[in-house]
């Protein structure tokens, strides 16, 4: 056996879940063997899974920016959602930091430059518990996102790029009434403010958002960063994605989008938020009801890092024949090669040995350990 050994264990591997026992040696996963072991850390049948990859989180930027106006140490803020991710049993993460200046954000370049930094910092110190990467999230109708997207899209922290547009009308909010009904009280503005905002904001989209978008899809295929769509509602959007080069496609908000992107083989990622809660909060479509459809490949933790493991065991529970390996495979295995990690995702021998340590409380998965690597680390 290995020179750490977890025995006693529901061990959730691909296909299937067994009792038995793992084994790892130089951080990678040397042996899985069912039935009793009498050497090693006991598990007292709890679950052991693969660590979860979490490819759009926005917690970073939240604990940056915990209020309008206010801004956090980066560094401190990192070290709070890093926290926060590996308790939650998230090995690997792409913080997502969304680049493009605008009314409410108009200098954007000096917030993400803290943010990138900060990453490259905790990286280089070795003080992370994940193992995090960039996800440059590029909001088209801004007039300063080509250049930022030049600053940091060869960063060797940069792994992926998603296309945004929240235009007012667009996409998330295809409605203008229902984006007024729901922004109206969350921004604090008069009516009149807000027809204000939402013309200025349509104006920058008219001018910006087509040149920008050819430029970054261009930039990114000639560095071979991986592309996703966002929020996706129509056919025509995802025949522009599917021209674009594009391999995921982020919260699709209608069926319809959802079922041409998944025919076009782009993977379908989804909030677990949304599994969690049985609904999306915006009004669109349900993401249990895509896993029904067959449609859904990825879960993102997107504003709640717990969520990602809620999910994993609610859906079994909620969807007819669906398996709790099944489930996982949708925080572990399938966003690992969304995004080209072909070393990490599932328990299999010769994968790093990324691993969490899960018990049932009620309907609670709780974490009670997390080894990145061979590493503990939570």
């Amino acid at each position: 056996m290995g020179e750490e050994v977890f025995r006693n264990a529901r061990i959730v591997l691909a296909d299937e879940v067994i009792e038995g026992s793992v084994a790892v040696d130089d951080g990678v996963i040397s042996a899985i063997d069912g039935g009793a072991t009498q050497t090693g850390e006991d598990f007292e049948g709890d679950y052991l899974i693969a660590g979860l990859v979490e490819l759009h989180t926005d917690q970073l930027e939240s604990y940056y920016r915990p209020r309008p106006g206010v801004f956090w140490d980066p560094l401190a803020s990192l070290h709070a959602h890093d926290v926060q991710i590996a308790g939650s049993g998230i090995t690997t993460v792409f913080d997502a930091v969304r680049i493009g200046s605008d009314f409410d954000m108009p200098t954007m370049g000096e917030h993400v430059d803290k943010l990138v930094g900060a990453i490259h910092a905790g990286r280089e110190g070795g003080w992370l518990r994940a193992e995090h990467f960039v996800h440059l999230r590029c909001e088209l109708p801004s007039h300063d996102l080509v250049p930022q997207f030049e600053t940091y899209a060869a960063d060797p922290a940069t792994r992926l790029a998603s296309v945004m547009d929240h235009t007012p009308g667009q996409r998330q909010f295809c409605s203008l009434d229902d984006y007024k009904r729901f922004y109206k009280d969350k921004m604090g503005r008069t009516q009149d403010e807000l027809d204000s905002y939402i013309a200025a904001r349509l104006a920058e989209q008219a001018k910006y958002s087509a040149t920008n978008r050819q430029v970054i899809v261009s930039r990114a295929a000639e560095l071979g960063l991986p592309l996703a769509s966002h929020d996706d509602a129509t056919l025509a959007h995802v025949e522009e994605a599917v021209a674009d080069g594009v391999a995921i496609a982020e919260f699709p908000t209608t069926l319809e989008a959802a079922a041409a992107a998944h025919d076009a083989g782009l993977a379908i990622l989804m909030g677990a938020p949304n599994v969690v809660r049985g609904k999306s909060h915006s009004g669109n479509i349900s993401a249990t009801d895509l896993v029904r459809a067959g449609l859904l490949d990825v879960l993102s933790s997107d504003y709640v890092p717990l969520a990602l493991l809620q999910a994993v065991f609610v859906l079994p529970e909620r969807v007819e024949g669906y398996g709790l390996a099944q489930a996982l495979a949708m925080v572990t295995l399938n966003p690992a090669r969304a995004a080209g990690l072909d070393d990490r995702g599932q328990i299999a021998i010769g994968k790093r040995a990324d691993l969490v340590r899960v018990r049932k409380s009620g309907p609670l998965p709780v974490v009670r350990a997390v080894w990145r690597e061979g590493q503990r680390v939570g």
